[in-house]
């Protein structure tokens, strides 16, 4: 991750790389494959929709379907209810997210923000950095 916050022009103290980690720690979940730790998963959710904060698979297996099967389950157990997320414009995960159908709703400096099962209903998320 802190290869592509750099790459955006973005360069975090300590401070500021903890401060990230630690927002919505309660929120945090392993993702285990095979018995064993490969990556995290941050998310909220309310009643109207679904927010992905943090989405992370280790290096080494990342391009092998593990964060496509995270997503494909969090759309399904979200129950049609606004899907939200933020991902840097150069991350290549952003094809990732589109081709889930993740489509761009807004940006910032750094950020597409991206919502897939559109809910008319449901409040849309934007996350500031």
């Amino acid at each position: 991750m802190v290869t592509h916050l750099e790459k955006s022009g973005q360069f975090l103290s300590d401070a500021e790389h903890m401060f990230r980690l630690n927002e919505g720690y309660s929120h945090s979940h392993l993702i285990i494959f095979n018995h064993a730790r490969v990556g995290t998963l941050k998310y909220r959710e309310t009643d109207t929709y679904l927010e992905i904060m943090q989405l992370q698979i280790e290096p080494g297996l990342q391009g092998r379907g593990l964060g496509t099967r995270v997503i494909k389950h969090l759309l399904a157990a979200a129950q049609g209810k606004a899907v939200n997320l933020t991902v840097l414009k150069d991350n290549p995960a952003l094809r990732l997210y589109q081709s889930l159908g993740f489509a761009i709703t807004g940006e910032d400096r750094y950020e597409y923000h991206m919502q897939a099962n559109e809910c008319h209903d449901a409040a849309q998320v934007s996350r500031q950095t």
